[in-house]
């Protein structure tokens, strides 16, 4: 943390914000009186999974006995919880009185703070926070080590002012947030309805992937792929600087698409001999057979890109084979099954080459099969603006948090936000 502080801040320390850092205890799992009651029992996978600043539940709950016998501790609503264990720094305030385990550290009775500046303060500090972590079998951080834990703190109306700022971003991200839930569950409901039922048909027939339109048929990949290409099974050769050259990892590939950020490069030389099964093209589709197994996107650029370990590339057959009913296809569940049958039954779950062209899916004629593709992909369009749009108000409030609460850039403060603080 560094020295220079804006005028009228001050350095403090955590412990001198709030009047109490303590943390919860868990009562003794094997006494049943303890349990199934109606206190909320938050642990970390509660905090960590939070999605907005209020927790307003748990997964599991405890008795009053067990508050009363035991060492948990009730706490009331507005006291601003972190997570002291393994992941270090998930922050959450509470809406309603809540206990906690001994892993989660409570800010209580705030000094000259509040909540809501307390929880964004928290949330901008927990890389450094996990950087103070003790390293045993999982890094901790104890409570002795938060109430001495320093930062810059501006004056309270100030504080009140960034943290109105920083939770208007908060709650535009949370509002996307459940607009793109809301898109994933509708494309899923028409994946769901036209991959059983097709477009206009009233005729239908069981299969052994469920019902299907009377006049569709099943076929293994292998007979609707011109190619079906494994990768050069070992790791390329990677550089350091930007090259044209870019190979595709397992981690590239999520959610239909192929992710282009974090890309590692490599020389032309080494292009050319790891390009030499196949080189990608435009609307190949890749797949992941390992770690993790069952990913797939779309090719929109082919330039310099190459398989690298544990994918496989899919090149739908023009004449009987959409690239965006095929993506539709291996996302479905009744593909993602498959793939689990074929490859899940090892420590690794991984499929194996020969069984990737086994895979069978459901085959309207040509034209049906672009009517539904083009029918999900309004919605993916959708979804893919309203991520992007997400991704950039995610991008601000990392930007905002960097600027005011280092105090970089001031917030005006007009006489009557003084007073009212």
């Amino acid at each position: 943390m560094s020295e220079v502080i804006p005028e009228g801040w001050s350095i403090e320390s955590l412990g001198s914000l709030a009047g109490k850092i303590t943390s919860g205890a868990t009562p003794k799992v094997d006494n049943p009186r303890y349990y199934g009651g109606t206190v909320p029992f938050l642990k970390i996978d509660d905090i960590t999974s939070l999605r907005g600043r209020y927790v307003h539940t748990a997964k599991q709950f405890i008795t009053d006995q067990a508050l009363n016998e035991t060492s948990a501790k009730l706490f009331p609503p507005g006291t601003v919880l972190t997570t002291m264990y393994g992941t270090i720094g998930s922050t959450a305030i509470l809406s309603k009185a809540m206990a906690t385990n001994q892993a989660i550290a409570a800010f209580i009775d705030l000094q000259n703070t509040t909540s809501e500046y307390l929880y964004q303060l928290l949330t901008f500090e927990a890389p450094r926070l996990a950087s103070s972590a003790s390293q045993t079998t999982q890094a901790n951080i104890s409570g002795a080590v938060l109430k001495e834990y320093c930062v810059p703190v501006p004056p309270l109306p100030e504080q009140k002012k960034i943290a109105t700022i920083l939770s208007s971003v908060d709650d535009v991200i949370e509002k996307t947030r459940t607009q793109i839930d809301k898109l994933k569950d509708l494309k899923t409901g028409m994946m769901q309805e036209l991959l059983t039922k097709g477009i206009g048909h009233t005729e239908f027939k069981d299969s052994v992937l469920g019902k299907m339109p009377k006049h569709w048929n099943l076929e293994p990949l292998e007979a609707l792929c011109t190619d079906i290409v494994d990768c050069v099974n070992k790791t390329a050769p990677i550089v350091e600087y930007a090259t044209p050259y870019r190979m595709i990892r397992t981690t590239n590939v999520r959610d239909g698409k192929i992710h282009t950020e974090h890309m590692r490069y490599v020389t032309r030389e080494t292009y050319e001999t790891w390009s030499r099964r196949s080189r990608v093209q435009t609307g190949d589709l890749i797949f992941t057979r390992e770690a993790p197994m069952g990913e797939c996107g779309l090719i929109n650029n082919p330039n310099g890109l190459f398989l690298g370990q544990r994918t496989m590339l899919y090149r739908a057959n023009p004449k009987k084979l959409d690239n965006n009913f095929l993506l539709l296809s291996m996302q479905s569940n009744y593909v993602q099954n498959q793939i689990q049958d074929l490859g899940g039954g090892s420590t690794t779950p991984h499929l194996r080459v020969p069984d990737c062209g086994k895979i069978i899916v459901k085959a309207p004629p040509f034209s049906e099969q672009r009517h539904i593709s083009s029918s999900v992909e309004s919605v993916v369009i959708q979804l893919d603006a309203q991520q992007k749009k997400m991704r950039c108000f995610e991008s601000l409030k990392k930007a905002l948090m960097q600027d005011l609460l280092t105090g970089k850039i001031r917030v005006k403060v007009d006489n009557s936000e003084v007073a009212a603080a």
